[in-house]
């Protein structure tokens, strides 16, 4: 992955002190703080994986960012414009520099329709002609690496791997500059992980689109990050170089997110599962 500037200008995505709660639906009943006052950046064309485990708030993180969840406090700045609390028409506007991908592909794409009826509405939104809306789709399927007849198809008619593919296709139409990817492989076998992964990378030197990369496996995040914020009960805990980060991590919650990782040799898996179980059973005091 490319690694790009960082500082003033340069910065792509700009998160600062970050707050998100979550009402119940109880009358009277106190808001629960999923984040605490979150800070992270993004350049131009990086890559930053954002790792934790489940309920973390990694993807809430992702959400707000997104829109898809209201910010109790902080600012979120995309290219220096503040978009914390923008209203659905300028929310809109925005959509064409920020992309999603979302974990489960399948339920993300309308079953009832064709892959080129849905990858060709935003062109025909916009008013490109079904011809060349037609040509534009198989473009971006030739990008993901699928046939042009796939556009002729149903989701059901592929596999995970493959929904997935149509999925970045369809996060790539409007060319954006920022794509958050929520556990994209997570729900996919390691063979497909891989090949997924690859072409993220392949996407990513050919157009120059940054990621923000959410998972809750290291051995994911190494793979494609050039930096990594690990997070803990709406908490940064630690943060880095991804090669520092997620081989040698300092915080004993990032060393037990690294030794949950799953491996694909048996006899390497047991060793690192034992290592798991020793350091649970060591000291909590690190726990926030």
């Amino acid at each position: 992955m490319s690694t790009m500037a960082e500082s003033g200008p340069d910065r792509l995505l700009e998160v600062q002190d970050l707050k998100v709660q979550f009402r119940p639906k109880r009358r009277l009943a106190r808001p629960f703080q999923v984040l605490h006052g979150v800070s992270l950046h993004l350049g131009f064309g990086e890559t930053l994986g954002l790792v934790g485990e489940s309920g973390s708030g990694k993807s809430t993180i992702g959400r707000a960012i997104l829109g898809l969840v209201p910010a109790a406090g902080g600012r979120i700045h995309l290219e220096g414009r503040d978009i914390t609390h923008l209203k659905q028409r300028e929310r809109r506007a925005v959509s064409k520099e920020l992309q999603v991908v979302f974990q489960d592909p399948y339920s993300s794409l309308n079953p009832a329709r064709t892959i080129g009826d849905t990858l060709s509405e935003p062109f025909l939104v916009s008013g490109t002609s079904g011809q060349d809306a037609r040509k534009r789709v198989g473009t971006l399927l030739d990008r993901v690496h699928l046939p042009s007849d796939a556009m002729d198809r149903l989701p059901r008619e592929f596999s995970g791997g493959q929904r997935q593919r149509i999925a970045i296709a369809r996060a790539l139409a409007p060319k954006p500059k920022l794509i958050i990817c929520d556990e994209p492989v997570s729900a996919l076998d390691l063979t497909t992980q891989a090949r997924v992964l690859d072409l993220f990378a392949e996407i990513q030197q050919d157009t120059g689109v940054a990621y923000l990369f959410i998972s809750h496996d290291l051995d994911v995040v190494r793979y494609v990050s050039d930096r990594v914020s690990v997070l803990y009960r709406g908490n940064i805990v630690e943060e880095g170089d991804a090669e520092q980060v997620t081989v040698d991590p300092q915080h004993p919650y990032t060393q037990r997110l690294l030794l949950a990782s799953p491996l694909s040799d048996p006899d390497e898996q047991a060793v690192r599962r034992a290592a798991w179980h020793e350091l649970n059973a060591g000291s909590t005091s690190w726990r926030l």
